[in-house]
């Protein structure tokens, strides 16, 4: 029918039976990559799931009107020489579309940081980043494969101790 949208698909949980469990993102990458290397495996059979997810936002610093200012003209800057570049590229005049692309860039980049910062009045004087971090990471494999994996995976680490 027309104007009718079809539900977006459901993402299904990985399947499988556990064939080992890390403290680390890079130790389950490592037992994946050396499943990988083992060459016959099937490392489509493989997920790495992490579990008990946090959300973590690290402070990186003070903000001042001086810092947002400055970060929001410079990233202004180089969007507006991009601009002004691809201008030029359709033009015989190189340095003028340069120039206007760079003013212009820099207003605009005063604008769109200097704007929500005002609006935020003082609530928010810092920076941060943010990033997902788990508990452990659990690898699980196809029960096809999961045995050859978990012994694979345990001999590797006995090998490595």
């Amino acid at each position: 029918m027309p104007g009718k949208q079809s539900p977006a698909p459901v993402k299904a949980m990985p399947a499988g039976w556990p064939v080992g469990s890390f403290t680390s993102y890079a130790e389950a990458q490592a037992a994946v990559d050396m499943l990988s290397d083992d060459g016959d495996f099937p490392v489509k059979d493989i997920s790495i799931i992490g579990v008990d997810l946090m959300e973590v936002e690290k402070v990186v610093g003070r903000l001042s009107w001086g810092k947002v200012l400055g970060r929001g003209a410079l990233s202004g800057a180089w969007m507006g020489l991009f601009i002004g570049l691809l201008i030029s590229m359709f033009q015989t005049e190189l340095v003028a579309p340069l120039v206007a692309g760079l003013a212009m860039g820099v207003v605009f980049g005063l604008v769109t940081a200097g704007v929500p910062y005002a609006m935020s009045r003082g609530t928010r004087d810092f920076a941060t980043t943010t990033e997902i971090i788990a508990n452990r990471y659990d690898v699980i494999c196809a029960p096809d494969s999961a045995r050859r994996a978990r012994d694979l995976i345990s001999r590797h680490r006995h090998n490595r101790r």
